[in-house]
């Protein structure tokens, strides 16, 4: 049993007597060091009717109501000047007027749809691109039913689909670029999330390399305080627990992240009081249940109240809709890039002996293995002689990875860059044995490796992209791999595929993690 399911009276005491300390700490605070009210910061009075954090926020909430107009606007002008260009009865005018005509209702319905998705919050709050493509497609069926409803004619539903096609890219793209430069304009003024993580060992330093990485990271780490002796690991030691008062007050801290799942509870407890009294958020960095219990079903009639966790398979609908998508995207994508397929082909073969294909054993869904689809990116012979490399080996756990694989071809080296030579993995998508998005199929040698707990990732169809891809690739540890599969497993959704397809274009582009 973890510390973090123990009652609490069966917790250990720390040796250091943190607890106690900081309680003791808490409570000697003159009482004019705590606010009024705690969900203020700051006194009222010296905050000048908070005039400042007033204005930023409803510039904020204004900047991005602009552009939220600006983008269904476009949206809808896109659809119906492609619709008219194609039948070639495109007038500026008459597209100006429908535009205007359709625009009121449709940004109404955006803003509430926003709003309720909590898309005007704080730059830490306000969700990513899964949300965005969620509430739009909410928008678009809202607006449907409303049109259906109401009796309204249509020549065909296209004004719909293709509003809604156009939405995403407008509001995302300008979205984006507005979370880009609130967040150089605040960073310029000073202002930004200051964080200090409290946890132990590796879980300290795996929220800091995430929260740190990217060219702007949003959250300044300005430290840690660990619960055990750790060796230096970049990061800037706060001291023990006990100090958490002293540092809150001088170092201005925004928010507190707890990095253990096995945090204990009587430590918790005056680490929030503390917190609070501060005006101090508190953030968690979740473990496997917090992950699992979106999807538990409460059991009535029980003494206790227990949940049971619905296993996270795709199934029935789910399955269908998957499914779906799979094929269609699939195809299209070996439409359009079977030009480039055809060049990379000759590439291969005309740079070195031996087949355009490799084909991989890969375990597939239950472990069951396939061929796995590749462009030859090794000279012929080369598994062969991976046993004399196995010392060279630079990934971690049952991962097999080596920057400088001397077996590579020339050609083959700019393929696994760009991750080009995964693309027939597309015929493998429409055979049934793979999927666009999923857990990355390992070869035979790695998963033979495996501990037990990680074949949970083998319940669904594997991936050409993943959580991997777009989180890092080969910078994580292979557990961190492993978790990320677990996450994609409890969260799935097709706008979790669409948000993962859509960021594996730059996470390929920028080759970062790739080799």
């Amino acid at each position: 049993m973890s510390a973090a399911t123990k009652p609490l009276e069966d917790v250990e005491e720390p040796a250091n007597g943190d607890v106690p300390q900081l309680r003791a700490a808490i409570t000697a605070l003159p009482a004019a060091e705590h606010p009024r009210d705690i969900r203020r910061k700051r006194p009222l009075g010296l905050s000048f009717l908070l005039h400042w954090d007033t204005a930023r926020r409803a510039a904020r909430v204004l900047v991005l109501l602009a552009l939220d107009f600006a983008g269904v606007s476009l949206a809808i002008f896109t659809a119906l000047a492609l619709k008219a260009l194609v039948y070639g009865t495109f007038v500026f005018s008459h597209v100006y007027d429908t535009t205007r005509s359709y625009v009121s209702f449709a940004y109404l319905v955006t803003v509430l749809l926003f709003a309720r998705s909590s898309m005007y919050g704080s730059r830490g709050e306000r969700p990513g691109l899964t949300r965005v493509l969620a509430a739009l497609f909410e928008v678009t069926i809202v607006i449907l039913i409303f049109a259906v409803v109401s009796g309204q004619q249509f020549e065909s539903y296209y004004i719909f689909y293709g509003s809604f096609a156009a939405a995403v890219v407008y509001i995302a793209s300008l979205r984006w670029l507005a979370e880009r430069a609130f967040g150089r304009l605040l960073r310029a003024a000073g202002y930004g999330r200051r964080a200090v993580i409290v946890g132990s060992g590796s879980h300290i330093e795996a929220v800091a390399r995430v929260l740190g990485s990217g060219p702007h990271p949003a959250v300044t780490i300005v430290g840690y305080i660990s619960l055990n002796p750790r060796p230096a690991n970049g990061l800037h030691s706060l001291g023990a627990l006990s100090d958490l008062p002293d540092v809150l007050a001088r170092e201005e801290i925004d928010e507190i992240i707890i990095a253990d799942p096995a945090f204990p509870q009587e430590h918790a407890v005056a680490l929030v009081d503390e917190a609070h009294q501060r005006g101090v958020r508190v953030r968690i960095a979740p473990s496997t249940m917090d992950i699992l219990i979106h999807r538990a079903d409460f059991l009535p009639g029980e003494l206790v109240p227990l949940f049971e966790l619905r296993a996270p398979v795709f199934e029935g609908v789910d399955y269908l809709i998957k499914r779906t998508f799979d094929l269609l995207i699939a195809s299209l994508l070996l439409a359009l890039l079977s030009p480039l397929l055809l060049l990379i082909a000759l590439a291969v073969k005309l740079t070195s002996r031996g087949p355009v294909l490799y084909r991989s054993q890969r375990a597939g869904i239950g472990g069951k293995t396939f061929d796995c689809l590749k462009f030859r990116t090794m000279l012929v012979g080369a598994d062969a002689l991976q046993a004399e490399l196995e010392a060279h080996n630079e990934a971690s756990g049952a991962l097999f990875k080596i920057r400088r694989d001397p077996r590579r071809t020339w050609v083959g080296r700019r393929l696994r860059r760009f991750s080009l030579d995964e693309l027939p993995q597309l015929a493998n998508v429409l055979r049934g044995q793979m999927s666009l998005v999923g857990p990355r199929p390992l070869p035979q040698r790695d998963f033979e490796r495996l501990e037990p707990w990680h074949m949970k990732r083998y319940l669904v169809l594997p991936g050409m992209t993943g959580l991997w891809q777009v989180s890092g690739r080969a910078e994580l540890t292979f557990d961190d791999l492993v978790r990320l599969d677990f996450l994609y497993l409890e969260r799935w959704s097709v706008f979790v595929d669409l948000a993962i397809l859509a960021k594996t274009i730059p996470a390929v582009v920028h080759g970062r993690g790739a080799f």
